[in-house]
């Protein structure tokens, strides 16, 4: 299972606004439920899923706004391709809210602070 970025960045159009855009890429995305997961974050698009199925979405969503008569399209990818062992967007996101977790409760690590000094003990 792969995660990618992706951002589609439609180049020469009348405004600014680019939400229109994201709204139809995301009518795309809606057909590949069941094949991939996906999420809206402020600047990109994340889909989690196997790779040639993300490509083939990757090629659709590129598509969208050529369909919408926009002349010249930009799209950036990052692929996050762990082979060793499953990686999901939750996961990965788990993963560093116990390390956060850690770091702000030391009882959750095994150690705990002594009253006078400060100092760590192991449990």
């Amino acid at each position: 299972m792969a995660i990618v970025d992706v951002t589609i960045i439609p180049i020469g159009t009348e405004g600014t606004s680019v939400s229109a855009h994201v709204a139809e890429v995301h009518q795309v995305l809606k057909q590949y439920e069941g094949k991939i997961t996906y999420q809206l974050t402020p600047m990109s698009t994340l889909i989690e899923g196997e790779l040639p199925v993300l490509f083939e979405v990757i090629q659709a969503i590129h598509e969208v706004p050529f369909q919408h008569g926009v002349k010249r399209v930009a799209t950036n990818i990052r692929i996050d391709d762990r082979r060793d062992k499953v990686a999901t967007m939750d996961g990965k996101l788990a993963a560093v809210q116990g390390k956060l977790a850690e770091k702000t409760d030391p009882a959750a690590t095994g150690e705990k602070q002594t009253e006078e000094s400060g100092a760590s003990i192991q449990k």
